[in-house]
């Protein structure tokens, strides 16, 4: 089976309980650091796909201050994803793909889906 992909950041407690998860689960992973390494809007779509939504809504943290200071809330599908890709701290985390699945971590434990 293919090595996950885990979108990380290393300051997330979510970030570092997933990395544990797989750890204990003798499961290798790259580690991405998508605010270093900002997805394209492409790589946006195709991971949304993967985890079965178009509405980048799904993986996009509102809570941000990115977010209202943007003005996202009534913002289009397409003018999202160009400020996540501008703004890499407002995708949600973590975000691990393995082949041709995908699961947010929140809660860690679901990266379990991926690993059994």
């Amino acid at each position: 089976m293919t090595e996950p992909v885990v979108w990380f950041n290393p300051q997330c407690s979510k970030c570092r309980t997933t990395q544990a998860i797989l750890a204990e689960h003798g499961v290798d992973a790259t580690y991405v650091d998508y605010r270093a390494e900002p997805p394209s809007v492409a790589e946006l779509r195709r991971v949304m796909a993967l985890l079965g939504t178009d509405d980048p809504r799904t993986i996009v943290r509102t809570g941000e201050p990115e977010w209202s200071d943007l003005g996202l809330a009534d913002a289009s599908d397409d003018e999202i994803l160009e400020a996540m890709t501008a703004h890499p701290i407002l995708i949600e985390r973590p975000i691990i793909v393995r082949g041709d699945r995908a699961v947010i971590g929140r809660p860690p434990e679901n990266v379990l889906d991926l690993i059994d």
